[in-house]
Parts: C-alpha cells; sequence; structure tokens
C-alpha cells in the first residue's frame, strides 16, 4: 500500500505574513511537520506550494532522503478562497492518483510527531476504516449562543476526573484512501476512525499569539525529551562558535576567518578518547571546509539550513541517540538541536534567546577557548561512564 502525503503550502498569509517560512525555533515552520513525515512510515511527501522559494528550498535542503518531493500549485488553488480539498484534488490528479493512501499534514500543527503519524497509518488497517483523523480529548464545558449549558447540568457540575471528555478535532492529520477520495472529494469519508493526540496539540498557529504559544509548548516538548548518556558525539555550528562571528570580505568574496587553535588542540584529545567530533553549518565557506579538513574531522557538513531532520538523519545512520550528543551553538537556527541533545552549551557571547534555552553558558566566547571549555567538561563528564 502507497502512501503518500501532502503538506499544501501558501505564499500568500493575512495573519501572520510569510507564515510558512517564518522561523519557529529556528526552523521554519514548515518543516516542523515535514521532519515528522520524513521520519514516519509515509512512503512519499509532497510539498505542494505556489511559493518558488519554498520548492527551492526543499529541493537543495533534502537531498539527503528520496522521500521528500516538492511540487508546484496552481494560483486558482493558492488564493484566500480556495478549499483545501481543491488543492488536495489538484494534487492528486498531478500525480495521477498515484497512491493508495492519501494523508494530509497541516504545516500549522508544528507538534505533529513521526508516532502521531504513524498511529493514522495503523487506524488505517482497522477493519471498515476508509479515513482516518486526529483529535484532542479536552475537559470543557461547552455553551450555546443563547446561554445554556450544552454537556453538562449548572446544578450538578461534574469533577474534571469524572466528566465525560469531549474530543476535537485539532486539525493536524488527515487520511484516507484513494477510493474513498475519489468517490467523496473530501479529506475524510465513510467509517472514520480517530487517533488521539495531546490537549497541547489543539493550538494552530493563526495568529503572533499562537505563534508564541507554540513555540514555547515545541521548545518544551523537546526539552521534556532530554536524556543524558555518554557522550560520544560533539556536534558544533561553525560562525559564531568555531569563529568570533565576524567575516572579513574582500573585493573577491570572503577572505577571512579568526578560529582558536586551542580549540583545535581539545577537539583532537577528544577525538582521542572516543568522542567523534560533528561539524554542521549553514554557511557554504571554502574557508571552513579548508579549517575541517586541517583539523581532520571528517564529519563536516556544509549548507545545512534544517540542521534538526540533518541531524536526526545522522542519528539513524550512526545508529545512536540524541542522549549520546553534546552540541555547542550560537544562535536561533541551532535551537531545535539544543534543546534536544542530551547536553547543549553556549558561548558567553551567544544570543541571549540561545543562553536561555541551553544546559550551561561557557565562560569563555567563541574563538577564545568556548570549544576547548567544553571538551575539557565533556572529559570530565564521561569520565563516569
Amino acid at each position: 500500500m502507497k502512501k503518500v502525503a501532502i503538506i499544501p503550502l501558501r505564499k500568500g498569509s493575512k495573519g501572520i505574513p510569510g507564515k510558512n517560512k517564518k522561523k519557529l525555533l529556528g526552523r521554519p515552520l514548515f518543516s516542523w511537520v515535514l521532519g515528522a513525515a520524513i521520519f514516519s512510515d509515509l512512503d512519499e511527501v509532497y510539498v505542494f506550494t505556489d511559493d518558488e522559494e519554498i520548492l527551492n528550498y526543499v529541493e537543495k535542503e533534502y537531498h539527503w532522503t528520496t522521500k521528500v518531493k516538492g511540487l508546484l500549485r496552481d494560483d486558482v488553488n493558492a488564493n484566500d478562497t480556495a478549499s483545501t480539498e481543491s488543492a488536495m484534488l489538484e494534487f492528486a490528479e498531478k500525480i495521477n492518483y498515484n497512491f493508495d493512501m492519501l494523508c494530509l499534514l497541516q504545516a500549522t500543527s508544528p507538534l505533529t510527531t513521526a508516532e502521531n503519524i504513524n498511529e493514522a497509518i495503523v487506524n488505517m488497517y482497522v477493519p471498515n476504516n476508509v479515513s482516518v483523523l486526529s483529535v484532542v480529548k479536552t475537559h470543557r464545558f461547552t455553551w450555546n449562543s443563547d446561554g445554556t449549558p450544552q454537556n453538562y447540568d449548572v446544578f450538578n457540575r461534574p469533577r474534571r476526573q469524572d466528566f465525560d471528555s469531549l474530543l476535537v478535532e485539532n486539525g493536524a492529520i488527515y487520511m484516507t484512501t484513494k477510493d474513498a477520495f475519489i468517490s467523496s472529494k473530501n479529506r475524510v469519508s465513510g467509517k472514520i476512525g480517530l487517533v488521539e493526540m495531546p490537549e497541547e496539540t489543539l493550538v494552530e498557529i493563526d495568529s503572533l499569539s499562537d505563534w508564541t504559544m507554540v513555540e514555547n509548548l515545541v521548545a518544551a516538548r523537546q526539552k521534556s525529551l532530554k536524556a543524558q548518556q555518554r557522550i560520544n558525539y560533539l556536534v558544533l555550528d561553525v560562525d559564531g562558535v568555531f569563529t568570533d562571528g565576524c567575516v572579513y570580505y574582500g573585493a573577491e568574496g570572503e577572505l577571512m576567518k579568526k578560529f582558536d587553535m586551542r580549540d583545535g588542540m581539545g577537539l583532537e584529545i577528544l577525538r582521542q578518547n572516543g568522542v567523534e567530533v560533528v561539524v554542521i553549518t549553514s554557511e557554504n565557506s571554502d574557508l571552513v571546509a579548508k579549517r575541517m579538513q586541517k583539523l581532520q574531522i571528517k564529519h563536516t557538513f556544509l549548507g545545512v539550513k534544517d540542521k534538526y531532520s540533518f541531524l536526526q538523519n545522522f542519528i539513524d545512520q550512526q545508529q545512536t541517540l540524541w542522549a549520546n550528543l553534546a552540541y555547542v551553538g550560537d544562535d536561533v537556527n541551532d535551537l531545535a538541536n539544543l534543546c534536544t541533545v542530551g547536553w547543549s552549551f553556549a558561548p558567553a557571547n551567544a544570543t541571549a534567546v540561545v543562553k536561555q534555552n541551553v544546559d550551561f553558558t561557557l565562560t569563555n566566547n567563541s574563538a577564545d577557548g568556548a570549544i576547548r571549555e567544553v571538551c575539557e567538561w565533556i572529559m570530565k563528564y564521561n569520565a563516569r561512564f
């Protein structure tokens, strides 16, 4: 059974301009649900959008997986009045209905996980189910507009633990069979199974206040997943970690970056004690490539924008865990990783938002002993293992 997902995105957004590309915890909003889809049991995931910039980003950023594809959405199905169903129908026609199950994922629900998606897939195999949607169990009392209660007696208010909770559609996941979709032309139809997600996933991003709330929820979720084991990998950003964050340019382009020789010695000692060094940077710099070659860091990855998904793929390939990683970062594009790894560090001169979210703020600045300080900390920490 071929399981295909569509993530429909529109370039225009009135509530939050450029919403889908705006960074939530350092990642473009849409990349949260895209990343979840990549590491789920779906076979293909299509980013379906009228935004050429997003399509270019998808092509460049997810070259390490064959699962992700970008597909241009027609303007007529990307305006303010177009329905999601019209976009789904256009998409299905463009791929010649080459699927057995069609999954609709919403970028405005970044708390969706691979496990949630997999649960939806499992529910599609329940006898007689032809569709599945995600819901949240909530203990809320609802009212009619005329001031009458819908689901309880005001003179006999039930305790929360005794209340027959409501199941509310949260708009995160919808799944249906090809036959049901062709017949109904709707995201769900027939006998519908339900996938229960945590109550906090009820919040969808439609306004800036929603954005702030969800970003805090995502950060809290990532931190709640933290676990600590022996550190086997030290992951480093470059600008603002290896370097002082300054770049010197001449007429021919990038001329110079400042590195600290003591950091190099610390990394060499660390490798001699069984800790691999990984460098992930969003920049494509010949100077950085040469410096990492000099330091004999074989795991050097340049030009990576979605560092979180890339690092998750690296972890899977190395058959290790987030708990076995330490990470040093200095700016917002490192936030998702910093909130997830076993131990996270920021140089003393890192941005304020990063220092608020790491386990340790170092006493040294970047390019002035910060990496060496981390190396020495890891050596002491790993001694207990």
